[in-house]
C-alpha cells in the first residue's frame, strides 16, 4: 500500500497535480481499471499520479462530502445524493447497475420464504450514523425492506422495525469482516432478537454462511428492477465541478479507461472474480454467490433514461425518510458530455 502519511490536504485550485478516485467495495469498472494499471498508465504521460482514498485514509471523508477537486467517485448513491443535497459542487457523469445479491436473510427455521411472510415480523434497522451521508446501512435496509414488502402489498406499518446498533468497524479483528458493519443486524438475527435482515454483496454472503443464516427472499430474482432500487442500484460516478471546468479532458480520459475496463471484464470472468475478491474484501465463495449470471457484461456506465428515473426514485425515497438535507432537481446534477466524449475517444483510438 502506498505510504501517504506526509500528504497535506489538497487545495481547490485550477492546476492539477494528483488524480484521486474512490470506489465502494463492490464491482466497479473504475476499480478494475485501477487494478489493471490502466488509470496509472493513462495519466503517467501527464505526470499525474493516481491514488485512491482507500490508500489515503486521512482524506477518506471526501468519499462522503465530495469536496476534493481532483476526485472521481464511483460509489453508492446515498452519500453522493446527500452531498449534493448539502450543496457539494459535484456533477453526475455516469450510472451503473450491478446486481449484487440483495437478499433478506432469515434463520433456517423462520418459515419466511415469500414477501407476504414478513407481515408482523421484526426487521432489523441499523441506527443512524454520525451524519446523513454516513447512515448508509440504515438507508439501504429501509429501501430493501420496502422493495420486498411492496411485492406483497405491504408497508412499514405491517412490520416491526427494530433499531440495532452499528458495529464499530475499526474494532473488527478480521479485515474481511470489517464490512459487516453494514449488516449490524446479523448477530441479532442469529440470537433470535429479530426475524429478518436486509443485506447485499459478497461480504454479506460470507457472513451469512459463517452464522448459519439463509436467504428468505432473494430480491435479485424479481423480474422488475425497480424493486431493487437502492444504494448501489443505480450507482453514480461523480466528479467535482472544478474538474469539469478546468480539466475536462482528464474526465473524458478517465471515463474512457472505465469503459475499456468494462469491456475487458465482459470477456474475462475468471480474472475478474480474482480482482473482486480483493475489491469486495470477500472470499471466492462469497464473490461467486453474490455476483451471478452475466453481471460481468454490464459494468459500463451510462446515463439512460431508465437509470436516471430509478435514481430519481431513490432520491425521493431518501428525502422522504430524512437522509437528505434538502431536495434538488436531478437534471441540474447531470452532465452527459464527458461520457459521450469518452465513447468517441475510445472509437478514435481504435480507428
Amino acid at each position: 500500500m502506498t505510504a501517504v502519511a506526509t500528504l497535506s490536504e489538497p487545495q481547490a485550485r485550477t492546476e492539477l497535480d494528483q488524480i484521486w478516485f474512490t470506489r465502494c467495495p463492490v464491482p466497479t469498472a473504475s476499480g478494475i481499471a485501477y487494478k489493471l494499471g490502466w488509470l496509472s498508465e493513462e495519466f503517467a504521460v501527464d505526470g499525474l499520479p493516481v491514488s485512491t482514498l482507500q490508500e489515503a485514509r486521512q482524506f477518506g471523508h471526501h468519499h462522503y462530502d465530495h469536496q476534493l477537486p481532483g476526485l472521481f467517485r464511483e460509489g453508492g448513491n446515498v452519500p453522493a445524493l446527500a452531498a449534493r443535497a448539502a450543496g457539494s459542487p459535484s456533477r453526475l457523469i455516469g450510472l451503473t447497475w450491478i446486481e449484487e445479491w440483495q437478499t433478506i436473510l432469515v434463520r433456517p427455521d423462520s418459515g419466511i420464504s415469500r414477501p407476504e411472510d414478513l407481515k408482523g415480523k421484526r426487521l432489523a434497522l441499523p441506527a443512524w450514523g454520525a451524519s446523513r451521508p454516513g447512515s448508509i446501512a440504515r438507508a439501504m435496509s429501509l429501501h430493501g425492506y420496502k422493495g420486498a414488502l411492496s411485492l406483497a402489498g405491504l408497508g412499514f406499518d405491517d412490520v416491526e422495525l427494530v433499531e440495532v446498533a452499528l458495529l464499530d468497524q475499526e474494532l473488527a479483528s478480521d479485515p474481511r469482516a470489517g464490512l459487516q458493519r453494514l449488516w449490524s443486524g446479523l448477530d441479532y438475527l442469529a440470537r433470535g432478537e429479530v426475524d429478518a435482515v436486509y443485506v447485499k454483496g459478497a461480504s454479506a454472503a460470507d457472513a451469512a454462511r459463517r452464522l448459519g443464516l439463509v436467504v428468505g427472499i432473494d430480491l435479485d430474482l424479481i423480474a422488475e428492477p425497480r424493486y431493487r432500487i437502492n444504494n448501489g442500484t443505480p450507482r453514480p460516478i461523480t466528479v467535482h465541478q472544478s474538474l469539469l471546468d478546468n480539466h475536462y479532458d482528464v474526465v473524458v480520459r478517465f471515463l474512457a479507461q472505465t469503459l475499456k475496463a468494462a469491456e475487458w471484464a465482459a470477456g474475462n470472468r475468471d480474472a475478474l472474480n480474482s480482482i473482486l475478491e480483493d475489491e469486495t474484501r470477500a472470499g471466492s465463495t462469497g464473490v461467486a454467490e453474490a455476483y451471478r449470471g452475466d453481471f460481468h457484461t454490464t459494468l459500463a456506465p451510462d446515463l439512460s433514461p431508465q437509470r436516471l428515473e430509478f435514481l430519481g426514485i431513490q432520491k425521493d425515497f431518501l428525502y422522504l425518510h430524512g437522509f437528505l438535507e434538502s431536495d434538488f432537481a436531478l437534471a441540474d446534477w447531470v452532465d452527459p458530455r464527458p461520457l459521450q466524449a469518452a465513447h468517441e475517444l475510445l472509437a478514435k483510438r481504435r480507428a
